[in-house]
């Protein structure tokens, strides 16, 4: 089913474009399970919701159907939709009383992260949501190198920003090992990011702490 952007532009999901070759590298990458970043991580929070860790779920699109065939009486295929307005970030939820704004990015460089993986609007949310003192990050994978990374979303806002007077395209893996929290695979949850967020979380409490002590 064709899916358009606001602007009527089609919309493409990388992970379901991925070649039936790169597919089968990929399951034997990741111990042959063959799971996208957005199954892993739909995998992940069903683990902290059963186990009453967080409460954190996948946004639904917001979709106007424009084109519907009924093949049988009781059942209806949507054969072409459009997202109502644009899509903001891929997660949200509640742990520990924080609210989680997330979004999910992978890529195949092995030294940078492409801004172009973003949109301004989603950009533009997460600022939105900081000033609410929301805690917002991406979850990054780096495929060519089976690293995952949560990048929180105050220097990647400084690099969308920078590059519109000149900065960088991307942002270095040097600078988001630096900035950001690496994330190991396990079983249970298969992307326990959680972890990296308690880490996120004392550095934010350390920040405060230090403006209260000025």
């Amino acid at each position: 089913m064709p899916l358009h952007y606001p602007n009527g532009n089609l919309y493409h999901n990388d992970a379901k474009a991925q070649p039936k070759k790169q597919m089968a590298r990929s399951q034997t990458r990741f111990d042959n399970r063959g799971m996208s970043l957005e199954e892993e991580i739909n995998e992940s929070n069903q683990f902290y919701r059963a186990h009453d860790i967080a409460v954190i779920y996948k946004k639904p699109l917001p979709l106007q159907i424009v084109k519907v065939d009924y093949p049988k009486r009781s059942a209806a295929v949507i054969k072409e939709a459009y997202f109502r307005q644009p899509s903001t970030t891929d997660y949200n939820g509640v742990y520990r009383g924080y609210y989680l704004d997330f979004e999910a990015k992978e890529t195949k460089n092995k030294a940078s992260f492409p801004l172009k993986n973003f949109h301004q609007h989603q950009i533009e949310h997460m600022r939105h949501c900081l000033r609410q003192a929301g805690i917002c990050f991406v979850i990054m994978r780096f495929v060519s190198l089976n690293r995952l990374f949560v990048y929180p979303a105050s220097p990647l806002i400084a690099y969308w920003d920078q590059q519109n007077t000149g900065g960088r395209k991307s942002i270095p893996l040097t600078d988001i090992e630096t900035n950001g929290f690496e994330v190991h695979y396990a079983l249970k949850p298969r992307i326990p990011y959680l972890t990296a967020i308690d880490q996120f979380i004392a550095t934010l409490t350390i920040e405060k702490g230090d403006h209260h002590g000025q």
